[in-house]
């Protein structure tokens, strides 16, 4: 079977495009307009790396058998267009993984934060335990070769349920498609404001993600909106409320947040039979996934204290920011914190959506905040200033910064003594490596 990809370089794309050339009997091919590591490495290590970047629709001729539509393509995209001139199929990301997984049973984690690391966890002890699944996760897991998997044996699938939209043709979020007997959704706090430009609009894409669950809803209890719509659930559906883990087991994670993460992952693998006593035995030595509350430095003194430490997140909305800036807090409340992040993605950037991060910093001893005002124009919204960031974010110890030069800088000058430093982007701070630089840091 031959099978094309448009738009081939994004995270999940190359990933799902490993997974299926993996398979017997699957030809891979695929373009993009540009390709940047991990991606470039790991097509190019597969032998599916474009021989020139750029759309080419001679590429798409009669003899493929499916066309997989990455959201980095646009509907006007010369392969897309010349795909649907031939009646080719044309598939979704996630539409394609529901196709390969219908006759399994799918476990699907929703969520406004938590979803990738709570993915992890159900992975990481199915692993331990050696139960096989085909899986997506939005980030590297110690253990695992990538973010896909999809066979032919295994009983179950596991993926991360992402209620961004699904393709440049399909305007419905992503975790739509996946149709889960078991769901689990850890909360829900405003993101993506260009798809959802009021916050009823983004509860009622949870809304009717409950509506595809053919059996089992695991829900925070603590969301008032998350009780709401358990409340209107089918009664078909089996609605099982949680909190946070309170148990005497040690965990490498750390965090309100990640207890809750821990106990919604231990629900769902009940589900599928496996006993709690086997969950937090396996689960203990979980230290989580990438960019997830990431350890990247540590100092410890004589007495094996901990006297400098680093961290870095994926947070950028600013539900995930507070709580892992809580975390942190919680974890070293000794150390001083000084907690940086990059305003990044769309919404975070949109005037709008600013108020949103009010109070979001305030646990952190020194807060930098970094934008690039270039992305702004690129991403044509409606310019904003340090003077508008820093009062959105209402507190005294948050720095604005927008130029990345001057953030290091102002990094580079302090003290690290008794130190927990946190980098949080969905990006790199304008191409900070920011293991290498936190290390440096600590190092001072």
């Amino acid at each position: 079977m031959r099978i094309h990809f448009i738009a081939i370089g994004g995270a999940a794309m190359h990933n799902l495009a490993l997974a299926v050339a993996g398979k017997q009997g699957f030809q891979v091919t695929g373009s993009d307009d540009e390709i940047f590591d991990p991606a470039l490495t790991h097509l190019r290590d597969a032998g599916l790396l474009p021989d020139k970047m750029g759309w080419f629709p001679e590429r798409i001729t009669p003899d493929i058998d499916a066309i997989i539509l990455g959201m980095h393509a646009r509907e006007d995209n010369p392969e897309l267009v010349r795909a649907r001139e031939l009646g080719l199929k044309i598939y979704s990301f996630p539409e394609y993984l529901y196709e390969q997984t219908k006759d399994k049973i799918r476990i699907v984690v929703g969520g406004s934060h938590g979803k990738t690391t709570t993915t992890s966890m159900i992975l990481y002890v199915l692993q331990r335990l050696g139960i096989e699944a085909d899986y997506m996760v939005g980030a590297q897991i110690e253990g695992f070769e990538r973010m896909v998997r999809l066979s032919d044996t295994a009983q179950y699938a596991v993926f991360e349920g992402d209620e961004y939209l699904t393709s440049p043709l399909d305007l419905r979020s992503k975790f739509l498609w996946y149709k889960p007997e078991i769901a689990i959704l850890t909360g829900i706090a405003w993101d993506h404001i260009n798809v959802f430009p009021t916050f009823p609009e983004y509860v009622d894409t949870f809304r009717k993600f409950v509506g595809t669950i053919g059996r089992t809803l695991i829900y925070y209890d603590g969301d008032e909106n998350l009780r709401l719509l358990a409340s209107e659930a089918e009664k078909r559906i089996q609605c099982v409320p949680y909190h946070e883990y309170e148990g005497s087991v040690p965990m490498e994670v750390f965090g309100r947040h990640n207890m809750q993460n821990v106990q919604a992952a231990c629900l769902a693998c009940q589900q599928i039979g496996i006993s709690p006593e086997d969950f937090y035995r396996e689960i203990s030595t979980f230290t989580g996934a990438s960019n997830r509350l990431e350890k990247i430095g540590e100092i410890r003194d004589s007495q094996n204290q901990v006297t400098r430490v680093a961290y870095k997140d994926f947070a950028h909305s600013p539900s995930k920011l507070k709580a892992t800036i809580n975390a942190v807090r919680e974890r070293y409340p000794d150390l001083k914190l000084i907690a940086c992040m990059e305003l990044h993605t769309f919404s975070s950037l949109m005037a709008d959506f600013l108020p949103q991060y009010k109070n979001c910093m305030q646990e952190a001893d020194i807060a930098l905040v970094y934008f690039n005002p270039k992305v702004i124009e690129h991403k044509r919204l409606t310019p904003i200033s340090k003077e508008d960031v820093a009062e959105a974010f209402g507190t005294k110890n948050v720095e604005v910064y927008t130029e990345s030069s001057a953030m290091q800088q102002r990094l580079n000058e302090m003290n690290y003594d008794h130190t927990a430093l946190l980098m949080m982007s969905s990006g790199t701070f304008d191409g900070i490596n920011i293991k290498e630089f936190a290390s440096q840091l600590l190092s001072r």
